[in-house]
């Protein structure tokens, strides 16, 4: 049974930004989110249950202007859902828990690493440091953040 749920509260401590990101499925502009530049090693998790999302060892840099990572951390806390809006046919991927949008997966990612970019908004992702990664839960996950 996962502790990891979209709650009231969790929804009234997001930004604007955020918000309007993971709730309304929105897009961050390109080259804004904080987390795109991030380099530090760790665990990218939803912003609003805290599930497990991502690994620092998965991001890579694809030049289109928002995180990317080759796979998700645990594929059961990912839905990839048909996204025919904007007049695009693409794959959103929302979290199962907290049912944010995150953003959408492309097959132009890394072909050693699988093919797959899942092109992530920074404002529906929380970083937690290695070092803190224990304290905060996510131990079982500390194998998977150093590549």
């Amino acid at each position: 049974m996962s502790s990891y749920k979209k709650s009231s509260q969790a929804i009234a401590a997001l930004t604007a930004e955020q918000y309007r990101v993971t709730q309304e499925s929105g897009t961050e502009r390109p080259w804004t989110g904080e987390l795109l530049e991030n380099t530090a090693i760790g665990i990218y998790v939803d912003i609003v249950s805290g599930e497990p999302l991502f690994a620092s060892a998965d991001k890579f840099d694809s030049g289109c202007g928002w995180p990317s990572f080759s796979k998700p951390i645990e594929t059961i806390n990912i839905n990839e859902i048909t996204d025919e809006t904007h007049g695009m046919v693409r794959t959103e991927v929302r979290s199962v828990h907290g049912d944010s949008h995150l953003g959408h997966v492309f097959t132009d990612g890394p072909v050693a690493q699988g093919g797959l970019r899942y092109c992530i908004n920074s404002a529906s992702l929380k970083f937690i440091d290695r070092n803190d990664m224990i304290a905060a839960g996510y131990a079982a996950y500390l194998s998977q953040v150093e590549g």
